[in-house]
């Protein structure tokens, strides 16, 4: 018995726990581990608390929290509303693209850099391609001058913009009703 308890006092004597200690070496106590967490995470609301704390603050830092807390929101409720638009409104959204489809390339890049850099991203922009982007842009501006007279063309704020003038042709094809391929096989599956 001497030789087993000088052996267990060996391994657990003197309040050392000799096992324990060596396992410690190769993997973490789980408990202290989480102690260690614990503290970390106490440790970083505290300083979160302390940076958004708005009793330290004075009018001007509330003011610039407060606006760099709008550009995402702002964004996200503009690209919204243009879908809005586009369903309640379709031809002043078609006169508005319009006029954005005279937005020069280059600028569009400026816009995509100044929108990346705010939200962290970088992009790099081509300066050898800058003129020739302008010169294909400004090459659409007839195109696009036609498509919006067209498109205040039909607008239909006036009585009888509808109206089909002298084209009989014309006429004939708005008063026949259109072909429907489902219902005629409707009703050939009903006649038989």
């Amino acid at each position: 018995m001497g030789m087993i308890e000088r052996m267990l006092g060996l391994l657990f004597g003197n309040g050392r726990n000799v096992v324990r200690d060596t396992v410690e070496v190769f993997r973490e106590n789980a408990e202290t581990g989480s102690q260690r967490a614990q503290e970390v995470q106490v440790q970083a609301m505290r300083q979160f608390g302390a940076e958004y704390s708005v009793a330290r603050q004075g009018g001007f830092d509330r003011f610039m929290d407060g606006l760099n807390r709008l550009p995402r929101p702002l964004l996200a409720l503009g690209t919204l509303g243009l879908f809005v638009s586009a369903m309640v409104e379709p031809l002043w959204f078609a006169e508005r693209m319009q006029g954005i489809a005279l937005v020069p390339e280059p600028l569009w890049w400026l816009l995509g850099v100044i929108v990346s850099f705010y939200f962290g991203a970088r992009h790099q922009v081509k300066a050898q391609e800058f003129q020739r982007q302008i010169v294909g842009t400004m090459a659409h501006v007839p195109q696009v001058m036609d498509n919006i007279r067209a498109l205040r063309h039909l607008r239909a704020e006036s009585v009888g913009v509808a109206d089909t003038g002298n084209n009989a042709q014309l006429t004939t094809a708005a008063t026949l009703p259109d072909r429907n391929a489902a219902l005629e096989v409707w009703k050939r599956a009903g006649q038989e």
